[in-house]
């Protein structure tokens, strides 16, 4: 792209008109921040239906090569902004950040369309991320669902309005020129659920909480018939099973006070071996009632 010296001449020293063109007097900022804008490199991949219009953002028609953003990359190493196009689901937010960590600084991060900026029509699924910005530093949000390739084009000069008015001096605008090493961002694990590694001390802290506070939530009681029956049933029937004595306290689920979750564990096996004998107990009297009428 061709540089405008006139655009750079905005400055209090005055330039003689008849040098306008030959000489331009700026800051390391804005000639620093003119190659960054001009010279964005996205990265390649896609997710969903976004992804459609983000390739046809980058054919003939549109050609987002003309503000500079050129060639997509097929490695992390060699981009600095990365689209993400489509519905992030939560087995994919895994490999997104990693990517992400192994782009050379700087580097941005655009969402495209509805469901990379807060979860789209799939916010309440399982299995979808309800919005990119909780693992990654979005820049920009591309609205739609999925968004045309002119409002891409948009969202990608509103990144190069961004980067214009970045400064070297400013550490907040340009942390990758901080003092030490910028840490990575943790990767996500995936288990039975998505956990950021980031909310493992309040989660560990909401656990101990909860457990502590579990005697407070009181008692789950059978209703008093159920009660009457299973305390009837070891002797009206004769189960080939013998059956130990039903206790009340065995009929209603209270997990015990005091202590952490795996220190309670044992007491927990044996409360619900004791519900399932009462169990067994109830539907044996009800087949002998069966039997009798």
């Amino acid at each position: 792209m061709d540089l405008n010296l006139q655009e750079l001449n905005a400055t209090e020293f005055p330039v003689p008109a008849e040098l306008e063109s030959n000489i331009a007097i700026t800051s390391l900022s804005q000639l620093y921040n003119w190659g960054r804008r001009n010279s964005m490199w996205p990265m390649l991949f896609g997710l969903a239906c976004c992804a459609i219009e983000m390739i046809a953002t980058a054919s003939s028609r549109f050609d987002f090569s003309r503000f500079g953003f050129e060639v997509m990359r097929a490695t992390p190493r060699q981009a600095d902004l990365m689209i993400v196009s489509g519905t992030v689901t939560k087995k994919m937010v895994v490999p997104i950040v990693r990517l992400y960590n192994q782009m050379p600084e700087p580097k941005y991060v655009l969402a495209m369309g509805a469901c990379a900026s807060g979860g789209g029509p799939f916010k309440e699924g399982y299995n979808v991320v309800s919005g990119m910005d909780k693992y990654l530093p979005v820049d920009v949000y591309v609205p739609g669902c999925p968004p045309t390739p002119q409002a891409l084009l948009y969202g990608m000069i509103a990144l190069q309005r961004k980067i214009d008015g970045q400064s070297i001096a400013n550490g907040d605008d340009v942390p990758w020129y901080g003092v030490g090493s910028a840490e990575p961002t943790p990767v996500p694990v995936l288990g039975p659920d998505i956990i950021d590694p980031r909310q493992m001390d309040m989660i560990r802290r909401q656990a101990e909480r909860a457990a502590n506070d579990m005697a407070a939530l009181g008692m789950r009681e059978l209703p008093a018939a159920m009660q009457m029956v299973a305390a009837k049933a070891p002797t009206a029937t004769a189960a080939p099973v013998e059956a130990a004595p039903v206790d009340g306290n065995a009929l209603a689920f209270v997990l015990p006070a005091g202590g952490r979750p795996w220190e309670e564990a044992e007491d927990i096996r044996e409360k619900r071996r004791l519900r399932a004998l009462a169990r067994k107990a109830v539907r044996a009297s009800r087949r002998a009632s069966a039997e009798e009428e």
